[in-house]
């Protein structure tokens, strides 16, 4: 009985599913992360052209 237990156990892939998505949130924070800087001055940089044109014409 305790050896069809520990099979179930083992052969049973359910967790690995939720490991590999925890895996693949925290890879995609980490580029997140990492890009964040050089999008914020992008973007800061693309409406502040804008504001400018549109109050100076």
């Amino acid at each position: 009985m305790l050896k069809k237990k520990i099979a179930a156990f083992v052969k049973d892939e359910s967790g690995a599913t939720a490991i590999e998505y925890g895996l693949i949130a925290a890879a995609t924070g980490l580029a997140l992360v990492a890009t964040m800087p050089f999008i914020h001055n992008s973007l800061k940089n693309l409406f502040g052209n804008i504001n400018n044109h549109l109050n100076y014409g």
